[in-house]
């Protein structure tokens, strides 16, 4: 922990990552406050809510009182919110731009005014687009494909730009996140092929060749957690990619099916079928930097991502992989967010 910063603010702390990276901070001794609207339901933070250094509240970063008074006294933010992935975001483009763009700046510069030190930066790999490169680093041009991917890449000069001596951002740019955690999504790549291969004993790849960067969601964790623990002076101003395995779509449903297969061995075998696409996203990034400057390394593997899925199904902890509340996309059709 870093004893400077004692008081940290999640923003979308009951989200896929933010469900497994807040009980982590709360073991390290700091003391937590939540910003979630709560779309996908109040189970996320049940295993920790008793503890008296976790503070939740349930609203809208976009309303800039609540964010002031949710601000207060806090000194370090890990901004995981916004409408997550492509498809989210271009059910409502309006929404999403409000919450993605148009509500980080004034986060940022009020989470300055607040008193903060620390602001990290969840971006995401997207931003890189397509590259044949054999390894994509922070350096490489910015080519988003989307508009999910073009907002995230757009917040990042903005938040550079309000580093000061008492201020000190840092981004990060994560690979697909994997494995169980408690607010489960089962709408990222690896997720999806385990729990089709587990459920209907079938995987369906489209294409196959595409090249994805993924992470253990452990190993995130333990990258967001490292950044607020080190002095400013190594971390402010700095974009760091955060990956692991870089494999192709074919691979990683291979990959899930041994697993599958292995861990339910008295079921009947995964099946494995490949179809054309129209997807093009392939790309491959480099950790290298945040390898050789702050000696982070990936600890978990994608297979034991993928185990600890099986573990959560076997265990009945997901009973229908249909239910909205895994997938983000049917569950902003269904709340109707403006």
């Amino acid at each position: 922990m870093n004893e400077g910063l004692g008081r940290v603010l999640v923003t979308g702390g009951a989200g896929y990552v933010g469900s497994a990276l807040v009980p982590k901070l709360l073991e390290d001794g700091y003391r937590v406050r939540v910003l979630d609207l709560y779309l996908y339901g109040e189970q996320a933070l049940a295993p920790v809510r008793w503890q008296k250094g976790l503070e939740e509240i349930k609203g809208d970063l976009r309303d800039q009182d609540l964010l002031k008074r949710a601000l207060a006294g806090v000194d370090a933010v890990v901004h995981l919110a916004c409408i997550s992935n492509d498809p989210s975001f271009e059910l409502n483009p309006a929404l999403g731009r409000s919450i993605n763009f148009d509500a980080f700046e004034p986060l940022a510069r009020l989470s300055r005014e607040a008193g903060a030190r620390r602001f990290i930066y969840a971006s995401t790999s997207s931003v890189y687009g397509v590259s044949d490169a054999p390894e994509v680093t922070e350096g490489h041009p910015l080519r988003p494909m989307t508009d999910y991917s073009k907002y995230k890449a757009l917040c990042e000069p903005i938040l550079l730009k309000l580093a000061t001596h008492s201020f000190a951002p840092v981004i990060v740019r994560p690979a697909t996140v994997c494995g169980w955690a408690e607010r489960l999504r089962l709408d990222l790549v690896v997720n999806i092929l385990t729990s089709h291969a587990y459920f209907d004993r079938r995987i369906k790849v489209f294409g196959g060749a595409q090249m994805r960067p993924n992470i253990n969601i452990s190993d995130m964790v333990d990258a967001y957690r490292l950044l607020l623990r080190l002095p400013d002076r190594e971390v402010s101003g700095e974009i760091f990619n955060v990956g692991d395995e870089n494999r192709t779509v074919a691979e990683l449903a291979e990959l899930s099916r041994g697993v599958v297969s292995h861990m339910d061995s008295k079921r009947s075998p995964v099946d494995l079928a490949v179809v054309p696409s129209d997807d093009k996203r392939s790309y491959r990034i480099s950790s290298g930097r945040i390898l050789r400057q702050l000696g982070f390394k990936t600890k978990r593997t994608i297979s034991q991502a993928m185990e600890s899925l099986v573990a959560a199904f076997q265990t009945g902890k997901v009973t229908d992989p249909q239910d909205p509340r895994y997938h983000n996309i049917r569950t902003m059709q269904m709340v109707h967010l403006q």
